[in-house]
């Protein structure tokens, strides 16, 4: 799905879910190639003109999340959970969730990951696998995080995730030496998500997860 109109959609159900007329929701999606610069991003984070992007079909939008550059696209597990933290905990307690979720599903696939003091996202051996970046508005939460499945990891040489500048990123792929089945991954992320969270995963559709 186009990340634009992810947004979009994740723009209107934080409304329906702020009124209660929609469900937590948990939509897990792929993106085309497209760079992504949160709130805190800094100039020159992205190493490329804009033709050289042009030329690479690489768009690049600058969003309302947290964090700072990163990259989006095809082998990426794309999670947005919109739901209604007023009764479940603040930001800190959401993200720190979010990382253990992650460590729990990549755990699921036989890979041993974890978190670097002072640094979020999640980590194996040092290299970052899966970056978080998250929005609360109003007691409801948008974007989220995105785990490196089987992606064309060189397009990370062309920014500064993040901005950290030594630390490699790196794929479920890379570290299994063999691709993953996307699908498997969205199953696990689904099922550990209902469990961090403490709600019940009921499916909707393929890239769609409703909460109660």
């Amino acid at each position: 799905m186009d990340y634009r109109r992810a947004w979009e959609l994740q723009t209107g159900l934080v409304a329906a879910v702020y009124d209660g007329r929609q469900p937590n929701t948990l939509l897990l999606l792929e993106h085309p190639p497209v760079y992504t610069r949160g709130r805190l991003a800094q100039p020159g984070h992205i190493r490329l003109t804009a033709a050289q992007l042009a030329a690479r079909g690489i768009e690049v939008v600058d969003t309302d999340r947290g964090g700072q550059v990163t990259y989006h696209g095809p082998g990426q597990l794309v999670a947005y959970p919109i739901v209604n933290l007023r009764d479940w905990g603040g930001p800190l307690k959401y993200v720190r969730a979010l990382e253990q979720i992650i460590i729990s599903a990549l755990a699921d696939f036989g890979i041993a990951a974890g978190v670097e003091p002072g640094l979020t996202g999640v980590w194996v051996d040092g290299a970052k696998i899966a970056a978080i970046g998250v929005k609360i508005s109003r007691g409801i939460a948008h974007h989220g995080f995105a785990i490196n499945v089987n992606p064309d990891l060189a397009r990370f040489n062309d920014i500064i995730p993040c901005g950290i500048t030594d630390r490699p990123v790196t794929s479920m792929a890379q570290v299994r030496e063999g691709e993953i089945a996307m699908a498997a991954v969205q199953d696990r992320v689904a099922q550990r998500f209902g469990e961090g969270m403490g709600w019940r995963m009921v499916g909707a559709t393929d890239s769609l997860r409703v909460l109660e």
